[in-house]
């Protein structure tokens, strides 16, 4: 496959971070509920997974009468998100090698992810791989998910490019799906935490499975 440039999205695809929301709806059910075994029904666990930030937390409040404010959710949540990118989050094996390789072979990158921006860049700064990219944007930035264009559109923007020049990297179906619709060729990344791994990987040019090391896509991506 050859591209110009590569857009990444963080959580899933690059570190190891998913597994937060179980963290969280655990934390959520003691602190609000009285139930530290909550979960929401499966449907809205994947919904709100490509939702920005804040619109998520307001979704959870109101889908399940959780007797706090919109903005107390949110306030426990950044608190709660923080405190695990800093403490527990670590790259994905392979991650590190196929950055360099991509900046090696002059593959102009951007970071697109659906997490609130201070968020974003408290996670890249903790794993030094600010470095690697040109742009950081955030969905909560432009005020639209993954399951609409914006993001990839302004990334395209930011590296210069067109659709066809550049690969997308995600672990949900539901943004690669979005990226192909609009030309882009499209890398899907297995990650245990995450819904559809069927949809995905049909969506997907190349699909790295579970086990797999992202480093193994270094042979299969070249300089346009």
């Amino acid at each position: 496959m050859q591209i110009k440039g590569a857009i990444f999205d963080m959580d899933g695809t690059l570190v190891n971070s998913l597994m937060w929301w179980d963290v969280f709806w655990s934390n959520l059910g003691k602190k609000y509920l009285n139930n530290p075994h909550f979960k929401p029904s499966e449907e809205d666990d994947r919904k709100v997974r490509t939702m920005i930030f804040s619109d998520c937390m307001e979704y959870i409040q109101k889908t399940y009468c959780i007797p706090a404010t919109p903005q107390e959710i949110l306030d426990f949540a950044h608190e709660d998100i923080e405190r695990f990118y800093v403490e527990d989050v670590k790259c994905k094996e392979g991650a590190i090698e196929l950055l360099e390789d991509l900046k090696s072979k002059g593959i102009k990158l951007c970071l697109a992810s659906a997490t609130r921006r201070d968020h974003v860049m408290l996670c890249l700064n903790n794993l030094d791989l600010t470095k690697y990219f040109e742009a950081v944007l955030s969905c909560a930035d432009i005020g639209k998910g993954k399951d609409k264009p914006d993001i990839y559109l302004l990334a395209l923007e930011k590296l210069g490019l067109k659709t066809e020049e550049v690969c997308v990297f995600e672990d949900s179906y539901v943004a690669l799906e979005t990226s192909k619709k609009i030309g882009c060729k499209t890398v899907g990344i297995f990650d245990k935490y995450n819904f559809g791994q069927d949809k995905l990987k049909n969506a997907s040019i190349y699909y790295v499975s579970e086990g797999e090391s992202l480093a193994t896509l270094c042979s299969k991506v070249e300089k346009a």
